[in-house]
């Protein structure tokens, strides 16, 4: 089978396999992916008759909100295709909120990332909307969904993909109500009961956690793997995610209890390659989940 690189990752395909049917197993509508082959744009009309090779390179970018033509499907249903083969969620600060930042965002979406947030609690507005701008960008780039957390109103202003609230935060009814249907609507959950009534709101996708206790939700006690198991057993087809200290070491477990997807922070952000982190979670994820992108 030949062997070809989309994004930054690896790829076997089968002999034959068109560009077409690569963007449609990625559960994309090719209307909405501009593609580039081997540094070349290639023309949407080509994407069926164009067959892969060994050796091909590919760059899939989303096409922008009224950007692709006649007959595009809204963002929204672009984002919830994404996201439903989405496996790997990161979560980081604004950092510098500059070079620094871009090119950590560029290393780590390469490297396997496929939604990234935007958590800082102690950025002001402005900086918020400053580091957007690059997260926008690079998610755009890498064809990744871009999270905001806890803001809706500012997610809608910043373009974001969605915004991620947690119990404390607006309830889901009020952050429908400013993100509107096209964006995603993350919510929190910390235990069994309230992974159960989340299930039966208006959100796009759910995270549970923490497994273990994490300097990144201080004062929140570890839940274990109990609730993963749960959570496996009756969320169906809504997209969730498992939070707590995630890391190539602690991941096979949660693994082992039926989950499939991983929000991460220090494990990439602190790590002294984020790129190659990154890509050790995506092979992990990768071989738990033949869904995996």
């Amino acid at each position: 089978m030949p062997s070809i690189v989309a994004n930054g990752r690896r790829f076997e395909v089968e002999d034959g396999a068109s560009v077409r049917s690569f963007v449609v197993a990625r559960a994309l509508d090719p209307a909405t992916v501009y593609v580039e082959r081997n540094g070349e744009p290639l023309p949407r009309d080509a994407y069926a008759s164009t067959n892969l090779c060994e050796g091909d390179v590919l760059e899939l970018v989303r096409a922008v909100a009224g950007g692709a033509g006649e007959g595009v499907q809204g963002e929204g249903v672009w984002r919830r295709a994404r996201l439903a083969y989405a496996r790997l969620y990161l979560c980081v600060d604004r950092r510098d909120g500059g070079a620094e930042l871009e090119a950590f965002l560029e290393a780590t979406l390469a490297a396997g990332v496929d939604l990234v947030q935007l958590r800082d609690k102690q950025a002001a507005p402005a900086e918020l909307r400053a580091a957007s701008e690059i997260f926008r960008r690079t998610a755009t780039r890498h064809g990744a969904l871009f999270i905001l957390n806890d803001d809706p109103a500012l997610a809608v202003e910043v373009g974001a993909d969605g915004v991620h609230v947690g119990q404390d935060d607006a309830s889901l009814a009020e952050a429908r109500a400013i993100v509107g249907e096209d964006r995603l609507i993350g919510r929190s959950t910390h235990s069994e009961v309230q992974f159960d009534q989340a299930l039966g709101q208006d959100c796009d996708y759910l995270a549970i956690g923490p497994v273990h206790a994490t300097p990144t939700k201080a004062g929140r006690p570890a839940i274990g793997l109990d609730p993963i198991r749960q959570a496996a057993a009756v969320a169906g087809d809504r997209p969730w995610f498992v939070t707590g200290a995630m890391g190539p070491d602690t991941a096979p477990d949660v693994l082992d209890a039926g989950a499939t997807r991983l929000v991460v922070v220090r494990a990439i952000t602190q790590s002294p390659d984020p790129a190659a982190a990154a890509r050790r979670l995506t092979e992990q994820l990768r071989a738990g989940s033949e869904a995996a992108w």
